[in-house]
């Protein structure tokens, strides 16, 4: 109970600094409404995916915009650690993951409204899901945890870095992963040399987990390397964030 009680505030420290500074939470908001935009009015006409384009490519841009999200929590991660604000934690009587705790729920936070607002403009495009209620609180509980995957391991790359615009570049990789998935195209459109890899990578399975769910009412085949990957990436997370945060701590004295 303490530790979700330190978490509470730790989280509304964290909520209070996006209000203060909203810049960043209109580019995770603008940056994905544009491509959804751009994809589909401009390069919509000519994809071939079988299907309708804006169904098709509304789970990527979800993706996409946790992936804009991940730079923010990396950034201000790494702004604590620079600025001195952890050793002034370290002299109060709380548990010190409470700390970074606060930065992945802010994420999450950030993140659940950007993604509301994506869906509400596809909705307005003309985007018609065949979800049932069951399915969209499946589709919820995905993006959800996948939120908390990539802020975890945001989280532990802006400990890695030196400073917040080094953290920054550290989730670049974060934000082009997506696009080299079945987010906005087939991979089977794609070079033999890189298919391999936007199937055999993080994003292409929970998009189309995404995408089954909304638009055929099941998980689909992609359920298990789904899970296995958002396990796997989110316990390599915690364990580096932990080990990072410990190690950057104990040099501080």
């Amino acid at each position: 109970m303490t530790l979700l009680t330190e978490s509470r505030y730790m989280l509304w420290r964290n909520l209070l600094h996006t209000v203060r500074n909203p810049d960043s939470m209109l580019t995770a908001v603008l940056l994905p409404v544009m491509l959804l935009l751009l994809f589909v009015y401009v390069f919509g006409g000519a994809m071939n995916t079988g299907t309708d384009y804006l169904n098709y490519v509304v789970p990527g841009i979800i993706l996409l915009c946790a992936a804009f999200g991940a730079s923010t929590t990396a950034v201000s991660v790494s702004t604590d650690m620079s600025e001195g604000i952890v050793d002034r934690f370290r002299t109060l009587p709380i548990t010190q993951v409470s700390v970074l705790t606060g930065h992945v729920l802010g994420g999450l936070v950030r993140n659940l409204v950007s993604t509301a607002i994506v869906f509400a403009i596809a909705l307005l495009m003309g985007f018609r899901p065949t979800a049932g209620p069951l399915d969209w609180l499946a589709v919820l509980g995905l993006v959800a945890l996948f939120i908390l995957v990539i802020g975890v391991v945001s989280a532990a790359l802006g400990m890695l870095a030196r400073s917040p615009e080094a953290a920054g570049g550290f989730t670049f990789f974060i934000m082009f992963v997506p696009y080299v998935s079945s987010a906005f195209v087939p991979t089977d459109t794609m070079p033999s040399w890189l298919h391999g890899f936007a199937e055999h990578q993080p994003m292409t399975p929970v998009i189309e987990t995404m995408r089954s769910l909304l638009t055929d009412g099941s998980a689909g085949p992609s359920l298990g390397a789904t899970l296995a990957w958002l396990v796997g990436l989110g316990a390599a997370g915690i364990v580096a964030a932990a080990v990072v945060f410990r190690r950057r701590v104990s040099r501080r004295g």
